[in-house]
């Protein structure tokens, strides 16, 4: 029996034993050794006191912090300037983001050492009140390619991750509420062995452009490109993509295959990036001008240094089954540009280029000027009015404020003032 569940019966006995006689009194105590398993005489004066018994009071005794709101003030700031992290992420990105944090702000060595020696389980802990989440439903406007599906093989095993340049592709539409007319599209890719990510935007789903796309793609990977796999929609499902995959010089080919019809878990690696890459920041306004798309590929050439230097990615190693559970493994977070440096196959030329970027970018600066073209970005969207087909249309009314709040696309997320201000900021 629980000791709540004791002292509950109890009080129930102790006023059942004030008004009993001696007979009746034995008798109780007899029960409540038996149910309690007490001593006779240890009943004898938990019930014979002029008061029912209560509970004892548990004393928690708790340890008093081992880091100060100083700290946690800091590592807020960069948690909230490197895109809010989870905390193994952001125990890994410390090392980096800390030299640029003592150059913007006062940061004893008592400090740095605390938030050097922080646990990723107590960054979780601490960052609990400030951490904010938003789901909402994703949609989207591909449909399925015909053409050439003889020619373009499935994939139906994993391909070797232990070697660089093998993409997973997808197109992302940026439609807004409507799908008529050209929009733009935002063609991703995720490299599955170092999760390098790159993406550029397009008008349309045109052939000539996600070609277009994909080669300036493949210039700005710092390997080899050797495989690349789509879904079956018919933006990638065209003669123009096979061609350009396999009308290269002998054994410059690159692999071309696509996952099974309606197998979203075959392009797992570039769906979860569609929403930490590309909705979750660019969001679900409609896009349709040459204007816009000049603006999302600048807003993309910052992010592409941003999330490939900055910020760490997990990466899962295995899935243990246990039972009904499914336990999943990963390895230590690493930054993408740490898994491209550590492969042979590396191109050493860009290698260098962007460890020179790395030592001179500060990722505090490069965070407000992704803030920057977010705002742009957002006074560049084509919103429908909301006046009557028999009025005459008005031009789009733009709203007083924008809506991302800490990285996240959503006009319901509400406000959180930083830490630190934040110089620059729009």
């Amino acid at each position: 029996m629980a000791r709540r569940s004791k002292h509950e019966y109890l009080r129930v006995m102790w006023q059942r034993y004030q008004r009993a006689g001696r007979r009746e009194r034995s008798a109780l105590l007899d029960e409540v050794t038996r149910v309690c398993r007490y001593h006779r005489k240890y009943a004898i004066g938990l019930l014979s006191r002029a008061a029912p018994p209560r509970p004892p009071v548990r004393r928690v005794i708790r340890r008093r912090p081992t880091y100060g709101e100083p700290v946690i003030r800091l590592l807020a700031e960069i948690w909230a300037a490197s895109g809010y992290l989870c905390g193994q992420r952001l125990k890994a990105a410390l090392p980096h983001w800390l030299p640029w944090l003592t150059r913007r702000t006062a940061v004893t060595p008592a400090v740095e050492a605390q938030l050097r020696r922080i646990s990723a389980r107590q960054i979780d802990r601490r960052l609990r009140d400030r951490k904010r989440r938003l789901k909402r439903r994703l949609y989207g406007t591909t449909r399925p390619g015909s053409l050439l599906k003889q020619q373009i093989p499935i994939k139906t095993e994993h391909w070797d991750v232990r070697t660089p340049g093998y993409l997973e592709i997808d197109l992302v539409s940026h439609a807004g509420a409507s799908a008529a007319g050209e929009f733009l599209h935002t063609v991703d890719g995720v490299d599955i062995h170092t999760t390098w990510v790159e993406r550029q935007a397009v008008m349309g789903k045109s052939r000539h452009g996600v070609v277009q796309a994909m080669t300036t793609i493949e210039s700005q990977l710092p390997f080899p490109l050797r495989g690349v796999d789509s879904d079956n929609g018919s933006e990638f499902i065209h003669d123009h993509l096979l061609a350009w995959c396999q009308q290269r010089p002998v054994g410059r080919q690159v692999q071309f295959t696509r996952s099974r019809p309606y197998k979203k878990d075959d392009n797992a690696h570039v769906e979860q990036k569609n929403w930490t890459h590309v909705r979750k920041l660019v969001g679900w306004e409609r896009y349709d001008t040459e204007a816009a798309r000049t603006a999302l590929n600048a807003l993309y050439a910052d992010l592409r240094l941003f999330q490939n230097l900055f910020q760490p990615a997990m990466k899962l190693v295995r899935k243990v089954r246990v039972g009904s559970r499914l336990i999943r493994r990963y390895e230590a977070p690493q930054t993408p540009f740490e898994r491209v440096r550590a492969c042979a196959d590396a191109d050493p030329q860009k290698v260098a280029a962007l460890e020179q970027v790395l030592k001179t970018t500060d990722p505090f600066a490069l965070s407000q000027r992704i803030d920057r073209h977010l705002e742009r970005l957002w006074a560049l969207a084509t919103r429908a009015t909301r006046t009557p087909r028999e009025a005459a249309p008005r031009p789009p009314q733009l709203r007083a404020s924008t809506p991302w709040r800490g990285w996240t696309f959503s006009p319901r997320v509400q406000r959180q003032t930083p830490a630190l201000p934040r110089t620059g900021r729009s």
